[in-house]
């Protein structure tokens, strides 16, 4: 199973519903499941701008599974479009966002599994993972 690492708090956005759309400096295209992987790293320089969400922030953990259904080039369009839906999730950035990737069907897991994660997207067999 495909499995992508992202930091928090942008992973919790993700599994709780707020944030659709994850940016990165590369294209895939690989379409399919992926399991969402909570990074040990954090963005705590961001924290702050989520407080009202009131998010659990769990770390090092496949904490979610999603649907990447495509890979769109990032233009002044689509960011204007995205910081219309949320400028909170979507406004200024201090990442390239070079490439917006769509994730659907997301869904969070009641109990994380916990595992060190890894750049890129990479692979997860449970039933042969001895990390």
């Amino acid at each position: 199973m495909k499995v992508l690492t992202i930091k928090n708090p942008w992973v919790e956005l993700i599994v709780n519903g707020y944030k659709e759309y994850e940016f990165r400096s590369w294209k895939t295209s690989y379409r399919g499941k992926i399991l969402i992987h909570s990074s040990l790293n954090m963005e705590k320089d961001v924290l702050s701008r989520f407080n009202s969400y009131n998010l659990n922030y769990i770390n090092g953990a496949i904490i979610g599974e999603a649907y990447l259904t495509d890979c769109i080039l990032v233009d002044k369009d689509l960011e204007k479009q995205l910081n219309n839906i949320n400028s909170v999730v979507y406004g200024a950035s201090k990442h390239t966002r070079k490439y917006a990737w769509k994730l659907e069907q997301i869904k969070k897991y009641q109990e994380p599994i916990y595992i060190q994660g890894r750049l890129g997207l990479w692979n997860y067999n449970e039933k042969n993972n001895h990390d």
